[in-house]
């Protein structure tokens, strides 16, 4: 695996951590500012909702530009983005930050897949997408605990300062290392060319659904595990750090799996194994200890669909593959919103203990559509790989 690509997995830590960043840190920021914590919260909100607009429009803004190039804009402007918010005077401006670190991350998530899947070549490539999702999935478990600490060291407008810093130190590392790639005119009519094929928009809406089937539950697991699995309130913090790893492992896991089994067959596996072990939840409930094994196999297949489909749209549609992963990145905002309101919904007029009853029902259509996806799509030939 070419070394650069850790490079990529750096890169789309430091910016992925953004978009959590403002959970840990939420009371302070809303105190300094003077406003609510439920307004606060909405920075979260708003960095997501940008994200998901920003990925299919960062290639249209910027088809004839050479991918090095977009990224090195994207993490400037991450980074001067950080900055602002350090500087921000009020919610405002700070609301007008996050949305441009939303814009700047979505496009160094999209330039940093498409390079690292150039560099490992097609025998790797869904390793090299499993290497970009862990970190993203690693700024998760380790980006809101580190924002914390920074933030009670240092003051929340340091959170910004650290992330800055740490996206100047890989945009500076990228421009000595990173070679010149050939420029990918896009424009609308990929877009068109990709949403027009029922077998690709098959593994989106796959993505889509499991997601959505895994955030019925996951946005809500915390009383979950206290109200039907019988854990003490003071148990959540360990149990939430061993899903985030297993998350973590899933990852590269998932793009490992790409590469041994061939795309057309990974991405009707995952979304049924998931299945599976979702509809295992209810029964392990009322047993702890099983539970916490079952939870951590369920929260690592959660994180391999999006390598498995981003592996697929490249596999499948390699004409639109930009276009494929850019929609991919928004379709996975679009999964996690629809499972979080549909989990709220449940809340408010049901049970919790139906949570992964109602994931199972999304789930089972990101199967069906997975196989939709498959019908009929021959993989290109290649050389076993079971390195890992």
């Amino acid at each position: 695996m070419d070394p650069r690509i850790f490079l990529f997995a750096l890169a789309t830590f430091a910016t992925g951590t953004a978009e959590n960043i403002v959970i840990g840190i939420l009371p302070d920021v809303a105190a300094s500012l003077g406003v609510s914590l439920g307004l606060a919260g909405q920075l979260t909100t708003a960095f997501s909702l940008a994200f998901a607009l920003a990925a299919p429009a960062a290639l249209v803004l910027t088809g004839r530009m050479e991918r090095k190039s977009i990224l090195a804009l994207a993490l400037a402007l991450f980074i001067l983005s950080n900055l602002v918010a350090a500087l921000s005077p009020g919610i405002a401006v700070l609301f007008a930050a996050r949305i441009a670190m939303a814009a700047a991350s979505a496009a160094v998530c999209l330039v940093a897949t498409m390079l690292a899947t150039e560099l490992a070549g097609p025998e790797r490539r869904g390793r090299a997408i499993g290497l970009i999702f862990v970190g993203i999935s690693g700024s998760m478990v380790l980006g809101v605990p580190a924002g914390m600490l920074v933030n009670n060291l240092l003051g929340w407008r340091s959170v910004f300062v650290a992330l800055a810093l740490l996206a100047f130190l890989v945009l500076a590392v990228c421009q000595l290392l990173l070679p010149i790639s050939a420029s990918r005119p896009l424009g609308v009519a990929g877009y068109r060319r990709h949403v027009g094929s029922l077998r690709l928009v098959s593994g989106q809406l796959a993505s889509i659904m499991m997601i959505g089937g895994h955030f019925v539950l996951f946005a809500y697991l915390a009383p979950y595990v206290v109200d039907v699995v019988g854990f003490d309130d003071e148990k959540l913090a360990p149990i939430f750090m061993a899903f985030g790893i297993a998350g973590v492992s899933g990852g590269y896991l998932g793009g490992w799996l790409t590469d041994v089994l061939a795309p057309r067959t990974t991405i009707v596996v995952v979304p049924l194994a998931y299945l599976v072990v979702l509809l295992a939840i209810p029964a392990a409930s009322s047993m702890p200890l099983v539970f916490l094994g079952l939870m951590m196999v369920w929260a690592c297949i959660s994180w391999m669909i999006s390598p498995v489909v981003q592996s697929f749209l490249i596999s499948a549609g390699p004409d639109t593959a930009e276009a494929g992963v850019s929609l991919n990145l928004s379709a996975m905002h679009v999964g996690v919103a629809l499972g979080t309101a549909i989990g709220g919904l449940v809340l408010e007029h049901g049970s919790t203990a139906v949570l992964p009853w109602t994931g199972t029902i999304l789930t089972t259509l990101a199967v069906a559509a997975s196989l939709i996806a498959a019908w009929r799509v021959a993989d290109k030939p290649r050389r076993p790989a079971i390195e890992v």
